[in-house]
């Protein structure tokens, strides 16, 4: 028995390090570039646009992603807002996969802002219905794999200069995202990804800012036991449009007649 037992640790002691070995890690350097719109048309309806090119192999070798989303939004209040859509996203070849892939995601989000004296916090959390072309020994196929992707995203904007969050101000920003996989064809990656970023915001007039920093975004592939380790610059344009009728105008009250005239 005891034998048996000293077999048993020493193979346990022997298969830890090839465990461990299993474990892969994919290292990265890739470069986001975005534009995000948000257009209001009314007190309580606008839209959302974002747009993205994502370069990767030494950070702008080679073409990794594009995306394009639009969405139609509804103003519960000027600080949240509800809003629901469809992106379109192009996967490049990567690895052995040597033709592109199609990616379908109607997606729905709640976004909500808050305001400090001398901070501003934005939050969302979106929900993604993600629809991906199978390939199979390279080959395109008519199928689709599906799961659900459940995201939260939350940046804080604290003021660097005086002008704060007036044009030519600048602001130092903090934004983290985490992203949950749902759906019965997940099967080793619940936990999607988490993107860390640090950088500072340029407000380039009151309705644009243009955001420059550095972004880490950690992985796991659908494997389960590999892990995509990214190192990002992230460069994007924010936008905003108003298109709201301005506020009429008060008219002014009728003088006051001299003191014994009629006001008839």
């Amino acid at each position: 028995m005891k034998r048996l037992f000293l077999s048993f640790t020493l193979l346990l002691l022997l298969a830890a390090p090839a465990v461990r070995a299993q474990k892969q890690f994919v290292r990265e350097q890739q470069t986001w570039l975005g534009v995000f719109n948000q257009t209001r048309f009314s007190q309580r309806w606008g839209t959302w646009t974002d747009l993205h090119l994502r370069l990767h192999d030494r950070f702008v070798q080679d073409m990794y992603q594009t995306v394009a989303r639009v969405g139609l939004t509804y103003y519960l209040t000027d600080d949240v807002r509800l809003t629901g859509g469809y992106a379109y996203v192009h996967h490049f070849p990567d690895g052995a996969r040597t033709i592109g892939q199609a990616e379908h995601r109607p997606w729905q989000q709640v976004q909500w802002f808050t305001k400090f004296p001398q901070a501003r916090l934005t939050q969302w959390v979106r929900l993604e219905e993600r629809f991906r072309r199978h390939i199979v020994s390279n080959e395109r196929t008519d199928e689709f794999d599906f799961n659900w992707r459940t995201r939260y995203n939350l940046a804080l904007f604290l003021p660097l200069t005086r002008r704060k969050f007036e044009p030519g101000g600048l602001q130092f920003l903090l934004n983290d995202e985490l992203m949950v996989n749902l759906g019965k064809e997940v099967r080793y990656n619940y936990f999607d990804q988490n993107r860390a970023f640090a950088g500072v915001v340029y407000q380039v007039s009151k309705h644009a800012q243009l955001h420059l920093g550095y972004m880490h975004l950690f992985q796991q592939l659908p494997a389960g036991s590999t892990y995509r380790n990214q190192h990002t610059i992230r460069v994007f344009y924010f936008h905003n449009l108003d298109f709201r009728p301005a506020p009429a105008a008060v008219p002014p009250a009728p003088p006051i007649p001299p003191a014994g005239i009629s006001g008839s």
